[in-house]
């Protein structure tokens, strides 16, 4: 029998675009694999669609942001007894909190940027500019600002914390951008990130042509090998499970910095996690199979 595949995407989020173009990615590729995927969108009640995901084998979890990465929907099919695809309700929710998987990183040798995570508006900043501001759980650049002088402080506070309660400042590190997937337990090759704007922002990410992409990257194997055993090492220590894309800052002197790990990358046709795997050989239909497989 062909395995029955809830697609479930949209959701309330402010990335609920992106999540509905992965979403219909997926149902493509599972239609040309021979699977029978099922459309699940909803805005704001997932819960009433417990019966329709009830009869489906797996879910693919092709959400983006809020419920759906924050570990809140993965405790809900938990305790309904669905399967679904990628990482479990505790580990999502650590990656989604930027300090706190920063700070594991920090603990256990990993570099990252210094930072400072505030509560309020007026709280003061102890860091030196230039520093990112961004908000502490939020994804696609949403709210984030590159902070260069005094002038842009406050828009840029008040510009974060309007996606979320709590704002993280980010020393701001000019260098290559660089992003790693992570399948089973296995890391694809690294990929580069130039884009056409100075920050690879959300116009960048999902327009066609906005950004170049090199992959693999043209790094010294040193750095590579590096790069790849942080990202392993991060995956399993933040109890991730099946696939995640970690992202870093190379800087000018050759100094790899961990920026988040993404417990739910895209998977659209500007997407950074297929274009590896297509460098590594797997194909779109290999990858969701994959995913798939890995995850029953």
């Amino acid at each position: 029998m062909s395995l029955k595949v809830g697609v479930l995407m949209g959701g309330p989020s402010e990335e609920r675009e992106v999540s509905l173009s992965t979403g219909m990615a997926v149902i493509d590729a599972c239609q040309k694999i021979g699977y029978k995927p099922t459309k699940i969108t909803f805005n704001q009640d997932y819960k009433s669609y417990l019966p329709k995901m009830k009869k489906q084998d797996i879910i693919f979890n092709a959400l983006h942001g809020g419920i759906g990465e924050n570990g809140e929907i993965q405790i809900w099919m938990d305790n309904n007894q669905i399967k679904y695809t990628g990482s479990d309700s505790f580990s999502s929710a650590l990656c989604m909190n930027k300090a706190k998987s920063k700070k594991i990183a920090l603990d256990n040798g990993v570099n990252t940027a210094k930072w400072q995570l505030i509560n309020h508006k007026d709280e003061i900043i102890k860091m030196e500019m230039p520093y990112v501001i961004k908000p502490n759980e939020q994804g696609s650049t949403f709210g984030l600002s590159i902070v260069l002088d005094e002038q842009e402080i406050i828009p840029a506070i008040e510009k974060a914390f309007q996606y979320g309660d709590k704002v993280l400042i980010e020393q701001y590190i000019q260098g290559r951008e660089l992003t790693i997937p992570i399948i089973g337990k296995k890391s694809f090759p690294i990929l580069e990130i130039k884009p056409s704007h100075k920050l690879y922002d959300y116009e960048c990410k999902y327009t066609f042509g906005m950004s170049e992409y090199i992959c693999p990257a043209i790094i010294e194997n040193n750095i590579r090998d590096r790069i790849r055993e942080n990202t392993e090492l991060l995956f399993n220590l933040f109890g991730c499970n099946v696939y995640g894309r970690a992202d870093f800052i190379l800087d000018n002197s050759g100094e790899p910095f961990f920026l988040e790990m993404n417990t739910l990358p895209g998977m659209t046709s500007t997407s950074l996690v297929p274009k590896s795997a297509d460098a590594n050989g797997v194909s779109f239909e290999g990858l969701i199979k994959r995913i798939l497989t890995l995850s029953i």
